[in-house]
C-alpha cells in the first residue's frame, strides 16, 4: 500500500497549557515514543518524527492512511490519558495539508511569537532524534529538507521575523507593568536553558539591582551568571530565599512544579505583601497555577505571554500573506515529487518485464545463429517476435474491452505506443 504524510498534534491554538504539559515529551522520551509508535502499528507506520516544545507536541508520519483514526488513541495511552481528554484538542492533517502545516510551523507562521526563529532549530533537533532512532526514512527526510529550505526562503524574502516581540521581551514588559523602572528590582532565574538565557539578556539591559541564577547544575548556572555579572544559588535554597526577589522567571525541564502555593504564600508574607512578578515559561509548568490567586503575586504562564506577543504581531499581516504564497507554491512542488515517487515501482516493473522479454528473444536468436542459420533471417525473426510480444498485452486488452473502456483505451494507446504516420 502507498504511504501518506500524516500529522497529528496539539498546540497553543488548540489546547491550553494545562493540557499541553501532559503530553509534552522531553528529549529522553522521544526515542521510547518513536519505538513505541512503530511497535504499536508495525509496517503501517514506516517513518515517524516527534516535535515537542513548550507550545506544541506533534507526530509526523509516513504511514498507511487507515492508521490515522488510531494514532490519537495511541498518543493518549502513551501519556497515560483517556482518549476523550485529548481528542477535543487534537488536529490532524493528511497529504498536502500535512506538508503545508510542516512548512508553516518551520517558517514561524504557526508560532505563538509570529516569525520566531527558535522553532526551526527545534524541528532540526526533532529530525536528528528521529534519524538516531532509525525512524526517519526517504519520505520524511525529503519532507523536512524541503521544510527547512522553505523556512529559509520565507525568512529571506519576507519581513515575517522583523520586529517580532519575543517571549523574553514580553516578560520584561509585563514586569514593567507592575514595577515600572526595573533598576531597583531583584531578579531570580530558575533554570539555565536557552529561554532563560534569552530572558536574562533582556532583563540585564534594564540594569536591575541584582540578578541570580538557580539551576540543578551549578556549573551551568555559573556560566550563565558570568555573562551578566550575576550570582548563583542552589535550588535547595529556594524556600529560604524566594522572598528576596521581586521578579522570578522559571523554565526548567522538571516534570512536577518546583514552586508550590504554600512556598510562594510564605514568601509573600515575608515580603509584607510587596508585589512579586512570577513568569513561568515551562511546559510542564514550574509554578503551581493556584499561585495566581494570591493578591500580591502576578503570575504569567507561557500562554499569557503568548497573548501579549500576539497583539504586537498583528501589524505584520502583509508579510504573512507573502509567506503563505511561497508556501502554497512549494507545497505543490513537494506533492508533485510525492506523486512521481509513486510511479517509480511501476516504471521499474515495466523495465524488468521488457528486459526479460528481450533477453529471452536474444537467447533464441543466438541459438539460431550458432546453428548456422542465415543472419538476416534470424534478425527479421527476432524483430518480428519482439514486436509481437511488445504489442500482445495492449492488443488483448483492446479486443476484450467494450463501450467506455474501449473508448478510453483507444484514446490512451497512441500516447503509450506512438507511431509514425506512413505519409511522413
Amino acid at each position: 500500500m502507498s504511504l501518506d504524510v500524516l500529522t497529528f498534534g496539539l498546540n497553543h491554538h488548540s489546547a491550553p497549557v494545562s493540557v499541553r504539559e501532559r503530553v509534552s515529551m522531553p528529549a529522553e522520551l522521544l526515542r521510547p515514543a518513536l519505538d513505541g509508535l512503530r511497535s504499536a502499528f508495525g509496517t503501517r507506520v514506516q517513518e515517524a518524527t516527534i516535535l515537542s516544545t513548550c507550545n506544541r507536541t506533534e507526530i509526523y508520519c509516513a504511514a498507511q492512511s487507515e492508521v490515522a483514526e488510531h494514532i490519537p488513541a495511541w498518543l493518549a495511552d502513551f501519556n497515560s490519558l483517556e482518549a476523550n481528554e485529548l481528542r477535543p484538542h487534537l488536529y490532524q492533517y493528511n497529504k498536502d495539508l500535512a506538508v503545508r502545516h510542516a512548512f508553516r510551523v518551520a517558517s514561524g507562521l504557526d508560532s505563538m511569537v509570529l516569525g520566531e526563529p527558535q522553532i526551526l532549530g527545534q524541528m532540526k533537533t526533532a529530525v536528528r532524534a528521529a534519524s538516531e532512532a532509525g525512524s526517519l526514512g526517504t519520505l520524511l527526510h525529503q519532507l523536512f529538507q524541503k521544510t527547512f529550505s522553505v523556512a529559509k526562503e520565507v525568512r529571506t524574502q519576507t519581513a515575517i521575523g522583523a520586529q517580532s516581540v519575543s517571549m523574553a521581551a514580553a516578560a520584561v514588559r509585563l514586569a514593567q507593568r507592575v514595577f515600572g523602572d526595573l533598576s531597583k528590582t531583584r531578579v531570580l532565574f530558575i533554570g539555565a536553558g536557552e529561554m532563560i538565557e534569552l530572558c536574562s539578556t533582556h532583563f540585564s539591559a534594564q540594569k536591575p539591582s541584582c540578578m541570580v541564577v538557580a539551576n540543578r547544575t551549578r556549573e551551568r548556572a555559573e556560566t550563565l551568571a558570568s555573562q551578566f555579572d550575576g550570582q548563583t544559588m542552589k535550588l535547595a535554597d529556594l524556600p529560604d530565599r524566594l522572598a528576596d526577589f521581586d521578579i522570578v522567571v522559571s523554565c526548567t525541564a522538571s516534570s512536577l512544579p518546583i514552586l508550590g502555593l504554600g512556598l510562594v504564600q510564605k514568601a509573600s508574607k515575608s515580603r509584607r505583601h510587596m508585589p512579586m512578578v512570577m513568569i513561568d515559561l515551562a511546559v510542564p509548568r514550574d509554578i503551581e497555577p493556584e499561585v495566581s490567586q494570591l493578591d500580591d503575586v502576578y503570575l504569567y504562564s507561557v500562554d499569557d505571554l503568548g497573548r501579549y506577543v500576539q497583539m504586537a504581531s498583528d501589524s505584520r499581516q502583509a508579510a504573512v500573506v507573502q509567506a503563505e504564497a511561497i508556501i502554497d507554491s512549494r507545497v505543490q512542488n513537494f506533492m508533485h515529487w510525492l506523486d512521481s515517487r509513486a510511479v517509480v515501482p511501476v516504471i521499474r516493473n515495466l523495465n524488468q518485464g521488457a528486459d526479460a522479454v528481450m533477453q529471452a528473444e536474444l537467447e533464441r536468436a543466438r541459438r539460431l545463429l550458432a546453428k548456422g542459420e542465415n543472419a538476416d533471417l534470424v534478425l527479421e525473426q527476432f524483430a518480428h517476435s519482439l514486436t509481437q510480444k511488445y504489442l500482445h498485452a495492449p492488443m488483448v486488452a483492446l479486443n476484450r474491452s467494450q463501450g467506455e473502456d474501449r473508448a478510453a483505451l483507444m484514446n490512451m494507446l497512441p500516447q503509450l505506443f506512438p507511431y509514425q504516420d506512413s505519409n511522413h
